[in-house]
């Protein structure tokens, strides 16, 4: 499920570690236009992590405050459905850290710990602060990476989520 190598970079010189390396950062760069995206409530941002046929699993996150939101399938119903529910109503930050990647010939899989601080617009007093691990399997689209399957659990959470999420 999560990226646990005890390595970071496959290969082994030349051209192939530049090509690994260029992947790398393009891989975590998907992940950083779903942060950023929604932070900045930039459609075409936050569609461009995406591929056409992804899904979001926000379900075991959720889970753990006893909400049961559907799987998302489908970057247009990713994009309208997320940023429908925080748009003009909720406030968000994202960090990413401790990512972790796989790299295949078109596919990879990457970790990450992202912390996601959630504020109602007309009330920050009301809040969720969510430390949520993250398992995303990407494919490649030309010289960039986009999301095909993200799953997002939660470590822990602080506030009111059910609150910040029931839109």
């Amino acid at each position: 499920m999560y990226v646990t190598d005890h390595h970071a970079l496959a290969a082994e010189s030349g051209a192939a570690v530049v090509q690994e390396l260029r992947d790398r950062i393009e891989i975590g760069d998907a992940l950083h236009r779903f942060a950023l995206g929604q932070d900045l409530k930039d459609k075409a941002l936050f569609a461009s992590a995406f591929a056409a046929d992804a899904e979001l699993d926000f379900r075991p996150a959720a889970a753990k405050w006893g909400a049961r939101p559907p799987l998302m399938a489908g970057r247009d119903t990713i994009v309208t459905t997320i940023l429908g529910l925080f748009t003009g109503r909720v406030d968000t930050t994202h960090q990413v850290t401790n990512t972790r990647v796989v790299v295949g010939n078109d596919t990879a899989r990457l970790t990450a710990l992202v912390e996601a601080k959630h504020l109602l617009t007309a009330d920050h007093g009301v809040f969720a602060l969510l430390k949520n691990p993250y398992d995303v399997e990407l494919a490649r689209d030309g010289r960039r990476w986009l999301i095909h399957r993200m799953r997002i659990d939660n470590a822990w959470f602080t506030g009111d989520p059910a609150t910040i999420f029931a839109g």
